[in-house]
């Protein structure tokens, strides 16, 4: 009996540390695809400023006024990465000063007294039921024909309900 207590606690450790390499995994997964789809829409749009108009895209901006314009020509790319990265540090710094703005807001001391407090001032999630349909498909086809099968199912119930 005292067996079976260390090879459960034993599995259970296991399931812990596969938990969290599990959750690293997909953390990381959603980061490096969060990061090719910001890279690739990023470079979609400097091409569509090349092909909308190529000549500006190469000179650049330049500004007309007190200033040569040569002193302040530059091109499209540099202009573009400088925005980008302004505006990545715009987002980032509010993104920052609100979090931080809620967490001295709510008097919290540490990151378990400030969970307690929004667990009591945010509503409840409630707990989802379990699902009565499938769950689990094979693939596109199968989830297509299981949706159009219950669609066709409710066509027919809504047709035999007599109507006033």
């Amino acid at each position: 009996m005292g067996d079976q207590m260390v090879i459960d606690a034993s599995s259970n450790v296991d399931k812990k540390s596969v938990d969290f390499s599990e959750r690293v995994k997909a953390g990381i997964f959603l980061g490096v695809i969060s990061g090719v789809a910001a890279v690739g829409a990023f470079g979609m749009t400097l091409a569509a400023a090349k092909r909308k108009d190529p000549k500006m895209f190469q000179k650049g901006a330049a500004v007309v006024g007190r200033f040569r314009e040569s002193e302040l020509e530059e091109s499209g790319v540099d202009l573009a990465i400088r925005a980008l990265k302004w505006g990545t540090f715009y987002s980032v710094t509010g993104t920052s000063l609100i979090c931080f703005g809620i967490w001295k807001l709510s008097g919290a001391t540490s990151l378990l007294d400030f969970r307690q407090r929004m667990g009591q001032l945010l509503p409840r999630v409630p707990k989802n039921e379990v699902p009565v349909g499938r769950t689990e498909f094979s693939g596109i086809n199968d989830l297509l024909t299981y949706v159009s099968g219950d669609y066709q199912k409710d066509v027919k119930a809504a047709k035999s309900v007599p109507q006033n």
